[in-house]
């Protein structure tokens, strides 16, 4: 989907398709959720503090986020995609993985194929775009998804794939952040062309990821679409209205949530074998620690304990704008088994 939840703001309230948009906290201390790309032609990003965005473009809207919104549109966009194939693999509440291999005679082309799901996703949310990317492997379907956003189409054939991927820059290549981007730049690699030429000896410096890269840069990717099965972990974060130390009023903080957490899976009905904390510094810099708890619990007072050891072992001095618990190790409840774990890279 393009521009997911500010696209579900604009269809309900339409004049807002005129002005620049953010989702996400009103305050000076919130963040960019998303913003609309009228937004965005102002520099406004997601995961931009507010007060930037504010700075960048003076005439900003913001929105709070309503998930429960997002999730409604949510669901009738995987419904649509389900019409389609049966194998399906969301990656979120507005982008998914369709395996059309048992249905490429049902259509004429690809092309075909691309814009009856444009068209059966606009009607079926009233008015959204959605662009796709079609390819023969996931690796080179994301890339060509988000290369002609908004409202784009964009088939690669298995002939075209190394002429696709090769003058695209690294950051392209699907898995690689802002770090990696980095060790890639430093190393010399500019484009995926770069990565997809590149001798052992000089992926070197990448480390074990370099021979990954150059495979997907290569437009190799073996991964099959399939089920990503349910959460690994559940957690619960909240950006601080000014920056703490660790203190009794950051614990307050971690108390409320350790209760939001536990309440959570209570109410899945699981109980947790591990407990992570999150702490985002002054600077955006994010610290985690986690601890395995002897037994699986839903109890927030054994899951405050833990938390609170991990505070204390962390050295003094910084201050924190966000603070997150989160719980790992999922059993259910009534089962005592833990739920698999998955380990495609997506």
């Amino acid at each position: 989907m393009d521009a997911f939840f500010a696209a579900v703001e604009e269809l309900d309230e339409p004049k807002l398709k005129t002005r620049p948009l953010a989702i996400g906290g009103r305050n000076s201390r919130g963040v960019v959720a998303t913003a609309n790309y009228l937004a965005r032609r102002f520099g406004v990003r997601s995961a931009m503090p507010m007060a930037t965005a504010k700075r960048l473009c003076a005439d900003l809207v913001v929105v709070p986020p309503r998930m429960d919104r997002y999730r409604d549109i949510s669901k009738r966009v995987m419904a649509v995609f389900h019409t389609f194939s049966q194998q399906l693999e969301p990656l979120s509440l507005d982008e998914a993985f369709l395996d059309m291999t048992e249905h490429c005679n049902t259509f004429n082309s690809p092309e075909e194929l691309g814009h009856r799901i444009k068209e059966r996703v606009f009607d079926a949310t009233g008015g959204l775009t959605v662009s796709v990317g079609i390819a023969n492997t996931k690796a080179v379907a994301k890339i060509a998804s988000d290369v002609n956003k908004p409202d784009g189409l964009t088939v690669v054939y298995p002939n075209a794939v190394a002429d696709f991927l090769a003058p695209l820059p690294v950051s392209k290549l699907w898995g690689v952040g802002p770090k990696a981007q980095d060790r890639l730049t430093a190393a010399g690699f500019m484009t995926i062309g770069d990565v997809a030429r590149a001798s052992d000896q000089e992926l070197g410096p990448l480390g074990s990821n370099g021979a990954s890269y150059r495979r997907l840069a290569q437009g190799v990717d073996y991964r099959n679409v399939g089920s990503r099965g349910r959460s690994k972990s559940i957690g619960w974060e909240r950006t601080l209205d000014k920056d703490l130390p660790i203190s009794e009023a950051l614990m307050e903080h971690v108390q409320a949530a350790v209760v939001g957490v536990c309440d959570r899976i209570r109410r899945r009905k699981l109980k947790a074998g591990g407990v992570r904390i999150k702490l985002k510094t002054s600077d955006f810099k994010n610290m985690t620690r986690q601890q395995h708890l002897p037994d699986a619990t839903d109890e927030p007072q054994k899951v405050l304990a833990a938390a609170t050891a991990l505070l204390n072992d962390i050295e003094p001095g910084e201050t924190y704008r966000l603070v997150g618990v989160s719980m790992f190790a999922l059993i259910h409840e009534a089962e005592g088994v833990q739920m698999p774990l998955f380990d495609r890279d997506t």
